[in-house]
């Protein structure tokens, strides 16, 4: 049996993570979802792979940048800087509307970076558009 791809939400907001994983859920996209509620907690399980080692790593990373302990800029930063990590693709989901967020994230080494819709059917087609090319159209690199 293949195994559902892992996504790793990286969200602080109860009411967002609520959000999303509604939106996954009416995607009808295989996956499995595992959320984390700050960048500390984030940087811990990718960098010890959960319990299955770095074998481990989700197919896909949805960062927030407004985080707890270490925000979603300084885990982007920290990501590309490790070998292990480097090319996990990370989409930064965020509600930020500032234009230097947006560039900070790209100069990071973001692969994406998508505004949250506001509007819950917007959000579920963005979810799903999201979904259908990273886990199911994007080659993704082997893991070293």
């Amino acid at each position: 049996m293949t195994r559902s791809p892992t996504i790793l939400l990286v969200e602080d907001s109860p009411a967002d993570v609520e959000l999303t994983l509604r939106a996954f859920r009416k995607t009808g996209i295989p996956h499995d979802i595992v959320v984390v509620g700050d960048g500390e907690e984030a940087l811990t399980r990718l960098f010890s792979g959960g319990r299955g080692g770095v074998d481990a790593l989700p197919a896909l990373v949805l960062l927030d940048l407004n985080l707890p302990k270490i925000d979603g800029l300084e885990v982007l930063r920290r990501l590309r800087a490790d070998e292990r990590t480097k090319r996990l693709p990370v989409v930064i989901l965020s509600s930020s509307n500032e234009e230097s967020d947006v560039g900070r994230g790209y100069d990071l080494g973001a692969n994406s970076f998508v505004r949250k819709p506001v509007d819950f059917d917007r959000f579920v087609e963005t979810t799903r558009q999201l979904g259908l090319y990273w886990l199911v159209l994007n080659e993704p690199p082997a893991h070293r």
